[in-house]
């Protein structure tokens, strides 16, 4: 049986992650309230950053950087797209 979510970011009841996809409370947090279909959201959001801002996911201020941004994106105001940013 599907584990179903009311989604923070989506704003519906939804298909939940098979697991916590990050460590400690942070994951816990996301695994309760944050949908699969919410959670690759972050991830192509996230994969942009990285190649928009040219991080290294393994240096400390990127990985800070990274966190704040999930943490806006999937339960704040939303994280912004870089002022340069052209979609393809």
């Amino acid at each position: 049986m599907t584990r179903m979510v009311n989604c923070v970011l989506l704003g519906v009841e939804a298909e939940g992650l098979d697991y916590p996809p990050y460590p400690g409370e942070t994951g816990k947090k996301i695994f309760a309230q944050v949908s699969k279909q919410a959670w690759e959201q972050w991830l192509s959001h996230q994969t942009m950053l990285i190649n928009e801002y040219r991080l290294t996911p393994i240096e400390p201020k990127a990985r800070e950087f990274l966190e704040k941004e999930m943490d806006k994106f999937l339960f704040g105001e939303g994280s912004e797209k870089p002022d340069e940013f052209v979609p393809e």
